[in-house]
């Protein structure tokens, strides 16, 4: 069985959030064009990311692109571009989610290490032996995969690597799936422009039908009410037994 070493990975929406990544630490970085990938709010050109990429390997570290769309059909054209512009780019592997868009990069670059990512949804060990048997080298854990859970898989299924979180915000439904952005804000999750709706303040009240006209009131503490709010994500107190 292949030995594989824990890597500390970073988000990186532009050229200075990759190098301070990078310069504080990061084994590796994530990055992507806003249009194929999830990352909305990501400033990163298509031309950018050859001079990022070279920065990180010159340094010794490795750099994962996200092409994690869910696809549409006017999405297919500019996907032909972007797996052109893989091939001259280099990077270290790619992050997707979409079952098409894993068969079209693993049929037209067939050596390059695809990254299956949360967006997937991935939470047992049945998927992750379908990714692997799929040519996935890495699935990317789902953020409601309990660590009970993560154990386990990690137990069943051996020479893949696999991947969780251990900071940042959770999603109220299964990651990217949920649709209230979308109808609250026009702004929808599974583009990668998530407003956290879910976050808001809500003055809410329910009324039960043979009590018409009287509102029971949802409890506040002193910050207000958050309904629909899961906590943010926060293992560093756990690292060592994730470890």
């Amino acid at each position: 069985m292949e030995q594989f070493k824990s890597e500390l990975l970073l988000p990186a929406g532009s050229l200075s959030r990759l190098k301070t990544a990078i310069l504080y630490g990061a084994d590796a970085v994530y990055c992507g064009t806003p249009d194929l990938s999830l990352r909305a709010r990501s400033t990163f050109p298509l031309e950018e990311l050859k001079g990022a990429i070279e920065f990180v390997h010159n340094v010794n570290k490795k750099v994962y692109l996200t092409l994690n769309l869910f696809s549409h059909n006017k999405d297919v054209d500019k996907l032909l571009v972007f797996v052109k512009a893989i091939k001259e780019l280099n990077p270290d592997g790619i992050i997707v989610s979409d079952p098409g868009v894993f068969q079209y990069v693993h049929d037209k670059i067939p050596n390059l290490p695809i990254h299956i990512s949360t967006q997937a949804n991935v939470s047992s060990y049945l998927t992750v032996n379908f990714w692997k048997n799929m040519g996935a080298k890495l699935c990317v854990l789902s953020r409601e995969t309990s660590f009970k859970e993560i154990v386990e898989i990690k137990q069943k299924c051996s020479n893949i690597k696999l991947e969780m979180f251990i900071h940042g915000a959770m999603c109220i439904s299964y990651s990217g799936r949920c649709l209230i952005s979308a109808f609250m804000a026009s702004r929808s999750a599974n583009h990668g422009a998530c407003a956290h709706s879910c976050r808001w303040k809500y003055k809410m009240y329910l009324e039960e039908e043979e009590r018409p006209n009287q509102f029971f009131p949802i409890e506040e503490d002193n910050r207000g009410t958050y309904f629909f709010n899961s906590k943010a994500l926060c293992l560093m107190p756990k690292l060592n037994k994730i470890l």
